[in-house]
């Protein structure tokens, strides 16, 4: 057979299909193709390691795998989110009949071509032939993008939808996701609605409702999701966005069972089971958390996917069982992440923690002391994040239960809660941590009440006309306290009334340096929502 694109002979190739058959024979055609290189793998997590470190210029994945909940749409739903596939891969599903549907529709969102078994040698060429086509024909706007030129990159989208020229859908959505990343809200929402307008599809509708979420507008992106997933129940990304809406608006319950229904629709999504798992923590349905938590464990362990704050949380329930044998695999498991990245000061903080939970459990208590006072050491670290905070707040509850006199451990509660009570989710975070505890749990709502206390007397200072006496209140509090809610305030209010302010651009300068030091975005894979590809996005990686 004549090899169908010179560039063949140079190419390397992956193969991921349980079936020793299906391989053998994909594997004889990639090669007649004049493919130089073909390497085979038989499971989606090996696979997902694999393109983890080593990128291969066309990969050939079944939809199905036996004996697996793993299935290869999963494998590429999360290599695109974390963009660990270059621009430049050619990612191929191969399905039967029965799978079509669901394989069709995920085409319109990252596929580069799909296989419909049986096929032929020519399908196949087929196949390759129009997704290495549309690689070169977009490839002017992968490099504006590669060089950082994002408004070029967007113009050359935009003309190209205009136009209705070759993969002009594709390119849309390429350009509506530059000008969400522009800020430029209204004009993304306005291309997603062309989008919609030309060819109805589920990203587009989506794309609508990010849109409205980037520019504030929580209602009508609400409304939009709702009617979104009451229409097409089944697309997961739709439960991603609106898992984060809630979270960012304290509804840590709703959206529990927001990711509870992507996890059910993706079961081998590493990230959804990981915040399903978290959330389900953080709510106290501890059966259910361990069981998400360990099948992510499972899964993906030595996976990028795979956040080492799950493991932190599997300890911490392992302890509360009194199982020392789950609780020592963890943490050896935490160690041997520690070898790896020994420089990361989030994984040795984690290690301190297993250090406290296994000195409890094998009643070093002088070891776990100690474990918890280094980490406490740390708190006015300025990367001490939430996420560091709540897993400290769990040590020290733990050594409480031991009946053991801790002077430092209301103090130190106090500054936790006037510190990182920014929000109602930082907030019942920080409580369930208190595993029960009414009267830490008590401090840490007196010190929401007193951070939202202060806030509203700077409003009032504002709304009578002493707007500069609103901005130094919030300074003096943010400064005081380190909370991020206080200090943004300041910089809300300050851009607000800036032509009435006389010192202006002195408050400026400190709310700035206040910034870098103390407003960090929340830590842990429940709140932790700046993923490489927004939910519902497309990934921008040449």
């Amino acid at each position: 057979m004549r090899v169908m694109d010179s560039g063949l002979d140079k190419a390397s190739a992956l193969i991921i299909d349980s079936n020793a058959s299906s391989r053998s024979l994909l594997a004889a055609q990639l090669r007649e193709l004049g493919v130089a290189s073909v390497r085979q793998t038989t499971r989606v997590r090996d696979a997902r390691v694999i393109l983890e470190h080593t990128p291969y210029d066309i990969v050939l994945c079944d939809y199905h795998f036996d004996g697996s909940e793993l299935s290869g749409q999963d494998l590429l739903d999360e290599l695109r989110r974390e963009q660990l596939l270059p621009f430049s891969t050619v990612f191929v599903m191969v399905t039967g009949e029965a799978s079509y549907s669901a394989v069709a529709e995920a085409a319109e969102a990252a596929l580069d071509a799909y296989l419909i078994k049986p096929y032929t040698s020519a399908s196949l060429s087929e196949r390759l032939a129009h997704a290495r086509q549309r690689k070169r024909i977009l490839k002017s706007i992968f490099e504006a993008i590669e060089a950082q030129d994002f408004d070029t990159a967007a113009n050359l989208c935009l003309k190209r939808f205009e136009e209705k020229d070759k993969y002009w859908l594709y390119a849309a959505r390429i350009g509506a996701e530059l000008m969400l990343r522009l800020n430029r809200h209204a004009d993304a929402r306005t291309l997603y609605e062309a989008i919609i307008e030309a060819r109805t599809v589920p990203w587009a509708r989506l794309g609508v409702a990010r849109s409205e979420l980037a520019a504030g507008n929580n209602t009508a992106a609400r409304r939009t999701l709702e009617t979104l997933i009451g229409e097409v129940p089944d697309y997961a990304d739709s439960y991603d966005v609106m898992g984060r809406m809630q979270m960012d608006q304290g509804e840590i319950a709703e959206a529990l069972a927001t990711y509870r229904i992507a996890t059910k629709l993706t079961p081998g999504c590493l990230l959804r089971g990981q915040r399903a798992g978290t959330l389900a923590f953080y709510m106290g349905e501890r059966a259910e958390a361990l069981k998400l938590l360990e099948s992510t464990m499972a899964n993906g362990l030595r996976s990028k996917l795979f956040d080492m704050l799950s493991l932190v949380l599997i300890g911490l329930m392992r302890f509360d069982a009194r199982d020392s044998k789950g609780l020592r695999y963890a943490h050896e498991s935490m160690l041997a992440e520690i070898e790896r990245q020994p420089d990361s000061a989030r994984i040795r903080r984690f290690g301190l923690v297993f250090q406290g939970l296994r000195g409890l459990s094998e009643h070093k208590v002088a070891n776990a002391l100690e474990a918890a006072r280094k980490l406490s050491a740390e708190f006015d670290s300025p990367d001490f994040d939430l996420e560091a905070a709540s897993l400290l707040l769990a040590l020290w509850i733990r050594l409480a239960r031991q009946a053991i006199q801790l002077e430092e451990m209301d103090s130190l509660l106090k500054k936790m809660g006037l510190r990182y009570c920014t929000t109602k989710s930082s907030t019942e975070i920080l409580i369930a941590m208190t595993e029960g505890d009414e009267e830490a749990a008590g401090s840490l709502r007196d010190s929401h009440v007193q951070v939202f206390g202060i806030a509203e007397t700077a409003m009032r200072h504002s709304m009578r006309g002493g707007a500069e006496a609103a901005v130094r209140l919030l300074i003096e509090q943010g400064a005081q306290t380190r909370n991020a809610k206080l200090i943004d305030m300041a910089s809300l209010v300050l851009k607000r009334h800036h032509e009435k302010i006389e010192h202006a651009d002195e408050l400026g300068h400190k709310i700035t340096e206040l910034q870098e030091l103390h407003v960090l975005p929340l830590g842990g894979a429940a709140t932790r929502i700046g993923q490489a590809r927004a939910a519902g996005g497309l990934a921008l990686r040449n």
